[in-house]
């Protein structure tokens, strides 16, 4: 019989804290063989990343690991320091999460790729600083970057780049297993499809085990043969990808595929993954004609980059966001999305062109701009830097009544605006902070303080990015229900296709700083004409097939 590759027998951690013992992981039994490929999905707290962490004991003082974790039939738990170091990087090594996090911001590229090379290098063999650029040119080629790219600074690099160098560290020693935690977390779907395709590529190449770790199943399904689906700490179904995608057992597992849609598929049309009933569509008017409530005509923001050349980051933009809609603005990163949202608001001046609203240009300065930013709220990508740390949630969602001038109800405007956002009732969480909050809570109080406002329309900036799966669903039928019962308009903006499928009206592709297709989201999703729209749709990992009744 073959050895395994990894093998976890009855693996157990939990964690000492100041409240007692917590079980994070119970009872886990995995193998993986050279070549295998197996994802771990979960969300927040299933126990998978301390899983993962556990292979090579990188997990905190306050755990306790009990049970076997085989790595080439050596137990890494009863491994000596210097064993363990040894094993780091040559044997098994790690793609962290957030590469822009995990790299040093003040060192080359290169020097970090090297870091390990020089390190870890088998006793007595130190390499010449020839051998180790030349290595480090290498893996660049293997990961798809130029040879050049190894003097540039982590935030010279877009998002794609940066994992990409992640992976080449990973691989800098030569080992026999990569794990990759969330390597494609809040990357755009074709930097995710690159990064997927190269993962898969090495896998092949190198004969590479895999253990991969994703919230997202379409992610894992595209790239591993197995997965393994955890909660509360436990592997509640583990099967091969096909068969866990297409008829899923275990509840946790449907609820996870429920998630994340597959374009195409009319079940989930206006029907995101939430345990709260929609109300029912109202009726409206959806004519091409109505007048819009928010409109860019011709706008245009150019920027100057170090050698003084022009970047034109929004170029010639007409958009319409009318009364009681759901407009998703998409593209990958780096193609004008957020600039045009900022000049939508008011945030960032145009080069020229105008932004109307309610059929008036918006001021650009004095109290006219502050009363224009009462009608149109932004809710930011990340809920836990959009709040402050030591503002109670009653503290955040009053503070924009207070600049406004609303302090005479200021009770009932904020008990209203939490529990429009699904906070009931409100008065239980006033007097908690941020960090007493779920990923969840914290992005409805951020959409409950844009709610005080009593905003004609909202602009939410990735709003379910950083969420769960299912906190995921929970937020878009939020914001599909703060249409339906309150008229409220609203700009998305978003690289992920699923979600406008999900929630959205119309879709807007952007790309190069333009608009490249517009119009509603069945005729541009399902017969998209621009190459553009292809390639992204192209991308999706679950494909945009619509699922048979056998597959559901």
């Amino acid at each position: 019989m073959i050895r395994p590759l990894l093998e976890l027998k009855n693996l157990d951690v939990t964690y000492s804290t100041g409240s007692g013992e917590v079980a994070a992981v119970r009872d886990v039994n995995l193998r993986l063989g050279a070549g295998d490929t197996l994802g771990v999905a979960g969300e927040s707290g299933s126990g998978k990343s301390t899983v993962a962490m556990s292979v090579l004991r990188l997990l905190p003082r306050s755990a306790k690991v009990t049970g076997e974790i085989l790595l080439g039939g050596e137990d890494v738990t009863t491994m000596k320091w210097g064993r363990l170091r040894a094993v780091r990087w040559a044997e098994a090594s790690v793609v962290f999460q957030g590469a822009m996090h995990a790299l040093n911001p003040v060192r080359k590229i290169g020097e970090q790729i090297a870091e390990p090379i020089r390190i870890h290098a088998p006793a007595g063999e130190t390499p010449s600083d020839a051998q180790v650029k030349a290595r480090v040119a290498e893996l660049l080629g293997q990961v798809d970057l130029p040879t050049a790219r190894a003097g540039a600074y982590p935030h010279e690099l877009s998002g794609g780049q940066k994992q990409r160098v992640m992976i080449a560290m990973a691989l800098a020693c030569e080992p026999q297993l990569i794990i990759a935690d969330e390597p494609t977390t809040a990357l755009d779907v074709i930097v995710q499809a690159q990064v997927l395709d190269l993962l898969r590529a090495l896998v092949a190449s190198h004969g590479l085990g895999l253990i991969m770790i994703s919230h997202d199943l379409s992610v894992l399904a595209a790239t591993c043969a197995r997965i393994a689906v955890m909660y509360d700490g436990e592997i509640v179904e583990e099967r091969p990808s096909a068969e866990l995608m297409s008829a899923p057992q275990h509840a946790h597992s449907k609820a996870l595929a429920a998630a994340f849609p597959t374009v195409g598929d009319p079940v989930s049309r206006f029907a995101p993954a939430t345990a709260t009933p929609l109300p029912p569509e109202p009726e409206r008017d959806t004519g091409p004609d109505r007048p819009p409530l928010l409109s860019a005509d011709d706008l245009r923001v150019t920027f100057r980059d170090r050698t003084g050349a022009r970047i034109h980051a929004v170029a010639g933009v007409s958009l319409q966001v009318r009364h009681d809609e759901i407009v998703a603005l998409v593209g990958q990163s780096g193609s004008g999305k957020t600039t045009l949202a900022r000049t939508l608001l008011g945030l960032q001046k145009p080069t020229s062109g105008t932004v109307n609203y309610q059929g008036a240009p918006v001021p650009m300065s004095g109290a006219g701009l502050k009363a224009y930013r009462r009608q149109v709220q932004l809710v930011l990508q990340d809920p836990t830097s959009a709040l402050n740390p030591r503002h109670t949630v009653y503290e955040a969602v009053a503070e924009g009544p207070r600049i406004h001038g609303l302090t005479d109800n200021e009770l009932s405007i904020v008990t209203k605006a939490l529990e429009s956002a699904e906070l009931r009732p409100a008065e239980k969480y006033f007097a908690r902070l941020p960090h007493e909050l779920s990923g969840g809570q914290r992005q409805r109080v951020v959409i409950a303080g844009a709610l005080a406002l009593e905003p004609g329309m909202l602009v939410a900036d990735e709003p379910v990015a950083s969420l769960d799966a299912s906190v995921r669903g929970e937020i878009l039928g939020l914001l599909l229900r703060l249409r339906r019962e309150l008229g409220l308009a609203a700009l998305v903006i978003t690289h992920d296709l699923g979600l406008a499928w999900n929630i959205a009206d119309r879709v807007a592709v952007m790309y190069r700083g333009e608009l490249v297709e517009v119009g509603t989201v069945e005729k541009v999703l399902l017969d998209p004409q621009h190459e553009y729209t292809k390639s992204l749709l192209a991308a999706l990992p679950g494909g945009t097939s619509v699922r048979t009744a056998v597959d559901r």
